[in-house]
């Protein structure tokens, strides 16, 4: 009467290290074809300390929008994953924008900026949300003016620049300097790249199998695991939404390039909710779940589901840790803030 359960014991001893003794195989198997196509996060290089200061000034200021209360942050939240967590960002006098905002964190590594690509670094990009309507609404003519007349500011782009009259081109090159240092680094994925097997549990390290095995590692690849290439969305099954968003069709002008958008990166994918250019799909589980029925015509088991979600959480690097700026003080001529002008 007593062995059945003595036998289920010595089993289950047996299993778990059957198990713990094929996982370095598994490990090493899968690292040598991920280390073909997927690189480690690698740690800021700051080339200009007195541009990221600056731009660090600037991406959480709010006076470059015309309301004078929205900043770069407002969208691009720092202490969340880079995002707003909304599904499609809120902008001037509570405009709701057409797409879900991408994550600021190592935007540095895209081959463009924006869902449909339309700036091409992030220099560029810096300067479209501060006149877009639906976003900041403040013109680059008043926005420059807006900076030239805080003192502060002045004083430190004559420092940088060698010169006091403001100019865009100072605003977006030392936000983008800024930018470049917010990159997310040492996540548990990265450090099982590098060889430490136990990085990685077992349901995560099959989860990426899964994930490898099924496509997925095609589009999400290199160092951002996306970010790199445009592809269609809905490549097995047509992707319902209602955004206006019509992806690279909006910058090309050419209709083979409709519903081809920027491949987002799966870097603090954990984070970055709800998912893809609409914020349609609201946990990591549908995303995944959508992504394996419209991209691969794959419908996932609840099994495979829950490792390949373990294994997106793995990706979840160190954010930067800053202090918050401190902000010059408004000059006489400074606009005051108006949420409702």
């Amino acid at each position: 009467m007593m062995r059945k359960p003595l036998f289920a014991a010595i089993a289950a001893v047996f299993a778990v290290s059957a198990v713990q003794a094929a996982q370095p195989s598994l490990s090493a198997e899968l690292r040598e074809k991920a280390k073909a196509i997927i690189q480690p996060i690698e740690p800021a290089k700051i080339d200009h300390p007195a541009k990221v200061d600056l731009g660090r000034q600037l991406f959480f200021e709010p006076r470059l929008s015309l309301s004078g209360i929205i900043s770069c942050n407002t969208c691009h939240n720092l202490s969340l994953g880079g995002v707003d967590n909304l599904k499609t960002s809120i902008g001037h006098k509570w405009q709701p924008g057409p797409v879900n905002a991408p994550t600021v964190f190592n935007s540095s590594l895209n081959i463009a900026q924006f869902w449909d690509g339309r700036a091409a670094n992030l220099q560029e990009q810096a300067a479209g949300p501060i006149q877009a309507p639906v976003e900041m609404a403040m013109p680059h003519t008043l926005a420059v003016a807006v900076i030239q007349s805080i003192p502060g500011y002045v004083e430190t782009i004559k420092t940088i620049y060698d010169t006091d009259v403001v100019t865009l081109d100072h605003i977006t090159d030392a936000m983008a300097e800024f930018e470049k240092t917010l990159v997310t680094p040492n996540a548990r994925f990265d450090k099982w790249l590098k060889g430490d097997d136990k990085a990685l549990t077992a349901t995560e390290l099959e989860g990426f199998k899964i994930f490898y095995e099924s496509g997925c590692i095609a589009c999400h690849n290199g160092p951002n695991l996306g970010g790199n290439s445009f592809q269609k969305l809905g490549v097995v099954e047509p992707y319902k939404s209602t955004s206006p968003a019509e992806g690279r069709a909006a910058v090309t002008k050419k209709d083979e390039d409709r519903w081809y958008f920027k491949v987002p990166t799966l870097r603090n994918v954990e984070l970055t909710y709800p998912y893809f250019h609409d914020g349609q799909a609201k946990t990591l589980e549908e995303a995944v779940t959508l992504m394996g029925r419209l991209q691969l015509g794959r419908t996932f088991t609840d099994d495979e589901l829950k490792k390949v979600v373990a294994f997106l959480h793995t990706l979840t690097g160190e954010r930067p840790q800053m202090p918050l700026p401190l902000l010059p003080p408004s000059g006489p001529n400074t606009p005051r803030p108006d949420p409702f002008k």
